[in-house]
């Protein structure tokens, strides 16, 4: 599909217009700011509503819909380059159990989600496609980013309504991430389980309208070049994007060799990433690399990526498959509610209350909405919750990066009952090591 540059210079000022109307609406709007919408999850569905997919009003090019599938091979070449190293006397026993319920609550969706479908989906729907199943985990557990990449693979192994399928998976889990959150805020309030708590009014402004207040603003990042020889922006950019095409070039080559067997771009863009940071680590220039700034770069890159991927659902294929879908859903949120109540006050032995409300902020939703519920709750961070999360996750990407890379193909060549098997059994494995720890 062809596409000029002006088209390409007018998708990317359409995305900008509303992503800032987006913007522009949560900071105006008091329901807006009550649901916590990001500016993007407005923006898209703007997109949605006035788009190709809508009422065609905003003429989108023919290719924004592909626009997800190169941005998330960005957004995964900055990861590793947006990691702080972690030392080991940083880990902890909180840190253990935050990590072991992050990638149990990983596996079970992934696994559980697969194995609802086989038993119970494809016997009710004989056509759905093996793959059905992962999108639940794919837009809960993974967001926009990963319905992305999900999609991007699924596409290229032929299943071409996967896309639209896993963007909708991940708008409904945003949503599902707000409504939930509040409903269990309510909840653990009137039982006495919150040990911290914030109205809704003295939550601070910046996360009530998205706006930062001049006494409270922060440096987005450091000059850690000279804007004489090259903007640090540009600087910390091209590092992102060397990894990225470098993981593009890479995935090509290796599909000459192995065209069974695809590597999606954006996984190999994150091996890539890995191994520039290790050789920037290894010459020390990775001291003129500042982890914050690509952070925020990752961060509008994302941003942009859900205004795309919302706007890019096609409505008719969410049609298609509404029932489906609908239960599939249901399940989910099912699965997501055990989590939280019966794995939280047996994983965490403290505020368990707390980091199962943030953890199921980014199990339905994404990071962010976990973080906002969490400042709903405990707006001084007394659980430590964010803490330990930030040194956990960093062991937790390994597996979700292994299931986004590997899962598809895993299930399109017919082995999806192995897979739910396999992620299902880790988790009962990993639940068990944790309880046998906590006894002995």
């Amino acid at each position: 599909m062809a596409i000029s540059p002006w088209e390409l210079f007018a998708d990317l000022g359409i995305a900008g217009l509303l992503l800032l109307t987006g913007q522009l609406l949560r900071s105006r709007l008091g329901l807006l700011q009550r649901l916590f919408l990001p500016a993007s999850v407005i923006g898209g569905f703007l997109g949605l509503a006035l788009g190709p997919n809508g009422a065609n009003v905003l003429k989108l090019s023919e290719a924004f819909a592909s626009y997800p599938g190169i941005l998330i091979a960005l957004v995964f070449a900055s990861l590793p380059l947006a990691s702080e190293r972690v030392e080991r006397k940083g880990t902890s026993r909180q840190l253990s159990d935050m990590w072991a319920f992050s990638t149990v609550a990983t596996l079970l969706q992934w696994g559980a989600g697969v194995l609802f479908t086989i038993l119970l989906l494809r016997q009710l729907w004989p056509d759905l496609n093996p793959g059905f199943g992962a999108v639940l985990a794919c837009g809960f557990v993974g967001g926009h980013g990963t319905a992305a990449a999900v999609g991007e693979t699924f596409n290229g192994l032929g299943w071409s309504e996967a896309t639209s399928l896993a963007m909708t998976s991940a708008t409904v889990g945003i949503l599902s991430a707000i409504v939930g959150g509040m409903v269990l805020i309510k909840w653990g309030t009137a039982y006495g389980h919150a040990g911290f708590i914030t109205r809704f009014q003295d939550l601070p402004e910046e996360i009530r309208t998205g706006l930062v207040g001049e006494e409270d603003r922060k440096s987005v990042g450091k000059e850690t070049v000279s804007s004489t020889s090259i903007d640090t922006l540009a600087f910390h950019f091209c590092l992102v994007c060397c990894a990225a095409v470098g993981g593009y070039f890479l995935s090509s080559w290796w599909g000459k060799f192995l065209p069974q067997f695809r590597l999606p771009v954006f996984c190999v863009a994150y091996v890539v990433s890995l191994v520039l940071a290790k050789g920037l680590h290894n010459s020390r220039a990775i001291r003129y690399v500042d982890a914050r700034t690509v952070s925020h770069l990752a961060g509008g890159l994302t941003d942009i990526l859900v205004v795309f991927g919302i706007a890019s659902i096609k409505i008719t294929i969410v049609i298609k498959y509404a029932f489906p879908l609908a239960l599939l859903f249901l399940f989910g949120l099912a699965l997501c509610a055990l989590i939280f109540f019966w794995m939280g006050p047996r994983f965490f032995e403290t505020y368990w209350f707390e980091k199962s409300l943030f953890t199921w902020g980014w199990i339905t939703g994404v990071t962010a909405l976990g973080i906002t519920l969490l400042r709903i709750v405990d707006s001084e961070n007394g659980s430590r919750a964010l803490n330990d999360f930030a040194l956990a996750y960093l062991f937790v990407v390994p597996v979700e990066i292994s299931l986004v890379a590997f899962a598809p193909q895993i299930i399109l060549s017919g082995h999806s009952g192995i897979l739910a098997g396999v992620t299902i059994a880790a988790a009962v494995l990993v639940s068990f090591l944790v309880r046998w720890m906590k006894r002995s």
